[in-house]
C-alpha cells in the first residue's frame, strides 16, 4: 500500500482563518490577511477548533493518490460522499495476471494462504480464459460491421474486458486518487481511524492523516478516531475499551 499527497490548498491555515475572520470583520475581504501571522494563524485555527467551527474547513482540500489497496478497501472509501474520486477502470484496463491483496490474518495460516493463493491462480485464469473467448467473439462481431483487422481486435478486448471483469475479486488490487476538503476528511477520519475500522482502510486513513498534519498541524492536531476527536466512543457496548491508549497513539502519530 502506497499513499501520496499529491496537492492540497496552499497556505491552508491561513485560508481557513481568513474564512473565519470574515465572518466576523466587517473589513473588505482583501486586508483579511493582514496580521495574519504563523502564531496569530495557529491561534486562530485552535480557536475554531476549540468551538466547533468546521464550515470554514471546507475551503480547504486535499488530493491523495492511493495504490496497492485492494477493491474491498476502494468499496468501503467511495461510502465517503462529500469527496471526488477517480479509480483505475477494471473496464477499459487489461487485468490479465492481476495482483491482489492478501490481508495479514489470511498470510499468517499457511493452510488459508495456500487456498487463497490457489483460488487467485484460478481467477486469474479464467479472467484470461472468459476475456479470450469473448475478444473472438467481438472481433468477429466488428469486422462484420466493417472495421478494419486493427481496430476490431482493439475494440473487442475492451468490450470483452466489460464482462470478464465480473470473476474479478474483491482482493483484486486497485489505484485511485481522492479529494477531500477538511471537514470531510475529519469524519473520515472519525470512522476509518477508528479500531474497529477494517484493517485495511485503517491504514490507509492513518497514512492520510499523516500527511495532512505535515501540511497543517494545528487543523489536524485533534484529528483521528471519535475517541480523540470528540473525547468519547460511539460504538457503544461495541467499543474496543482502549481509550487511553488510541488517544496516546494518534498524539505522536
Amino acid at each position: 500500500m502506497k499513499v501520496m499527497l499529491i496537492a492540497h490548498t496552499p497556505e491552508p491555515e491561513k485560508i481557513i482563518a481568513t474564512a473565519a475572520k470574515l465572518c466576523y470583520s466587517s473589513s473588505d475581504i482583501g486586508s483579511l490577511k493582514d496580521g495574519l501571522t504563523e502564531e496569530k494563524t495557529a491561534e486562530f485555527v485552535n480557536m475554531l477548533a476549540s468551538i466547533g467551527h468546521e464550515s470554514v474547513m471546507e475551503h480547504v482540500s486535499f488530493t491523495f493518490g492511493i495504490e496497492g489497496i485492494s477493491r474491498a478497501c476502494s468499496h468501503q472509501l467511495v461510502r465517503h460522499r462529500i469527496a471526488s474520486y477517480s479509480q483505475k477502470s477494471q473496464r477499459y484496463v487489461n487485468e490479465d495476471g492481476f495482483d491482489f491483496i492478501t490481508p495479514p490474518e489470511i498470510e499468517a495460516v499457511p493452510e488459508a494462504k495456500a487456498e487463497f493463493d490457489r483460488t487467485m491462480e484460478v481467477l486469474v485464469e479464467s479472467y484470461h480464459k472468459i476475456a479470450e473467448m469473448l475478444t473472438e467473439k467481438h472481433k468477429a462481431d466488428f469486422i462484420a460491421q466493417g472495421q478494419d483487422e486493427k481496430t476490431a481486435a482493439r475494440n473487442a478486448r475492451k468490450k470483452a474486458n466489460e464482462d470478464a471483469r465480473f470473476v474479478l475479486p474483491n482482493a483484486c488490487e486497485t489505484k485511485i486518487v481522492v479529494t477531500m476538503n477538511v471537514r470531510s476528511l475529519f469524519n473520515f477520519f472519525e470512522h476509518r481511524c477508528c479500531n474497529r475500522a477494517q484493517w485495511e482502510i485503517k491504514a490507509v486513513a492513518d497514512e492520510m492523516l499523516k500527511l495532512c498534519r505535515e501540511v497543517a498541524p494545528n487543523v489536524f492536531k485533534n484529528a483521528g478516531p471519535s475517541c480523540v476527536a470528540e473525547g468519547k466512543c460511539p460504538e457503544g457496548k461495541m467499543t474496543c475499551g482502549k481509550f487511553a491508549e488510541v488517544r496516546e497513539k494518534y498524539k505522536v502519530l
